[in-house]
């Protein structure tokens, strides 16, 4: 199956992913996430979006569609994927609807106030890229990733300045997707009102979406 994942930033989608992924047995694909290697690798593709990532500007369409086409061609794609960070503009939806057919979207809604709070608290691990909150998901040691020790860090766009331009520039040009894909697939949606909730919760939550909506036939155990 492919699914898209969407919501504001901060609304969680790279924890959400991460765990539908590996439940689902699919590839997670986040776009910002294969830009920020670029950019710490220091290549040319990195080079080139790295004054729009470090904004919250969006990448523009014809670098974005390119990575992402080579991305659901690698091999763990094959059984399908979920995306998260894509697509942004009703370009970038099209040219995705000429690659694959996609099955249901999942929209996160969430409180403006609790994406900022979340944001501000939110940590990645610089080897790994596993996602860390200081409120509600903590690592055992501070600064340190569980999973493979790498340094936790905190992404330039989740200082205070860019968050704002970055809700802006989600309202503005990633909103109206909503609309183009309502009217052509299942979207389901899923509020999340709880700044201190677990993901497991919200995942849960999306996975019985996906069993209404005859996407899977039953539910893993958490």
């Amino acid at each position: 199956m492919n699914l898209i994942i969407f919501g504001p930033p901060g609304a969680g989608k790279g924890t959400y992913t991460s765990r539908l992924s590996a439940l689902l047995k699919i590839a997670g694909i986040a776009t910002g996430d294969i830009f920020r290697e670029e950019i710490k690798q220091n290549t040319a593709l990195g080079k080139r979006v790295a004054p729009f990532v470090n904004t919250g500007e969006l990448v523009p369409d014809d670098i974005v569609i390119g990575v992402l086409e080579k991305r659901v061609k690698e091999p763990n794609s094959k059984k399908g994927f979920i995306l998260d960070g894509y697509p942004r503009t009703i370009q970038q939806a099209q040219a995705l609807g000429k690659l694959a057919k996609i099955d249901a979207v999942i929209r996160i809604i969430v409180p403006e106030w609790i994406i900022i709070e979340r944001l501000s608290n939110r940590r990645i691990c610089s080897n790994c890229g596993e996602v860390y909150n200081l409120r509600y998901l903590k690592p055992k040691v501070e600064g340190v990733c569980d999973k493979c020790g790498g340094k936790l860090y905190q992404r330039e766009d989740d200082k205070p300045k860019v968050i704002k331009e970055r809700l802006k520039v989600y309202e503005k040009q990633t909103q109206p997707l909503i609309e183009y894909y309502k009217r052509k697939i299942p979207l389901l949606e899923v509020e999340n009102t709880e700044i201190d909730a677990p993901p497991e919760i919200t995942v849960e939550k999306i996975m019985n979406e996906l069993k209404k909506a005859n996407i899977i036939e039953s539910i893993e155990p958490q």
